[in-house]
């Protein structure tokens, strides 16, 4: 590297001694270095002359590459420097809907700003889904809860809240008129919601239970997230959603603002949620960047709360 950085001041600069002042050597060492060089590429690279020296056809060759492998080299190191600075790298997030929205979308946004080098990738699901997916090493971390199976010695966490959950239905729909909500007027109407045994599902029919209430008759099960926001916009079916996620879906933004949130079933909460690492895997500097961004994040939901 010393050559090649050596000859490539020489180019610059058409002097050996100016070269080596350039490098911060001797020029006696500069000159042992290049006919070094000479031996190794087997070829005469310069010419001297009376005002200094001029590459020769095979040093210009040899200059040439030379500046691209440096460029290169010095690329990597600005590189490597921002990986170990945790300002570039690839981080894999999961979350269950509510913390998805309304905590790795603003620290999205943030890092889209502050660190546009950190690669993110966000996989939103169902915490036991997200759960095989870190022990398969397939996350950094998940934001959700611990499912029944998994090994707690082999995780930390760090508890977030519980997670709101509200009714949503479609702007105008005839229970947006009533000033007297009750849960039992959604009853009669048809509801979106994950299959059996989904922890929202869970979490609805058991308010209803501990309120004198019965499940809704008329279930559409789906765990698509898409086709729930699209059913509610096209029908009068109600489905319940984490809170965040209802209170995001049901802005001017988001469906054109065709989404209302029932004020109504207050309690209505599922269980709380916890940011999961594996305890054996170490996180890299941008994994450490991102979990601090919303630890911050956390603490300020703690503190508004």
């Amino acid at each position: 590297m010393s050559q090649l950085r050596l000859l490539v001041a020489v180019q610059e600069t058409g002097q050996v001694s100016g070269a080596a002042a350039q490098v911060a050597m001797t020029q006696s060492a500069a000159s042992r270095l290049l006919a070094d060089l000479e031996k190794t590429v087997n070829a005469r690279l310069y010419d001297r002359h009376a005002r200094g020296v001029t590459l020769t056809a095979a040093g210009e060759v040899l200059a040439l590459r030379a500046r691209d492998l440096l460029h290169g080299l010095d690329d990597a190191q600005h590189q490597i420097t921002a990986l170990s600075k945790g300002e570039r790298g690839t981080v894999r997030i999961g979350s269950v809907t509510g913390p998805a929205v309304e905590l790795v979308l603003p620290v999205i946004r943030e890092l889209r700003v502050t660190y546009p080098n950190i690669e993110l990738s966000v996989d939103v699901d169902t915490s036991d889904k997200l759960a095989d997916a870190l022990t398969a090493n397939e996350l950094d971390f998940y934001i959700g809860r611990v499912p029944d199976g998994m090994d707690p010695r082999a995780i930390k966490l760090t508890e977030v809240g519980s997670e709101p959950v509200s009714l949503v239905a479609r702007l105008e729909h005839p229970l947006s008129r009533r000033t007297d909500l009750k849960v039992a007027d959604c009853l009669s109407y048809d509801w979106v919601m994950q299959p059996k045994n989904g922890l929202l599902r869970r979490t609805a029919e058991a308010y209803l239970l501990r309120n004198g209430l019965n499940p809704p008759e008329r279930i559409l099960s789906t765990s698509s997230m898409l086709l729930t926001l699209a059913i509610i916009c096209e029908t009068n079916a109600i489905a319940p959603l984490a809170r965040a996620a209802a209170d995001f879906y049901a802005g001017e933004q988001a469906f054109g603002g065709r989404i209302r949130r029932l004020d109504t079933a207050p309690g209505l909460a599922v269980e709380p949620f916890s940011l999961i690492q594996l305890r054996s895997v170490e996180a890299t500097p941008a994994v450490k960047r991102v979990l601090h961004l919303i630890s911050q994040k956390i603490d300020g939901k703690s503190r508004v709360s």
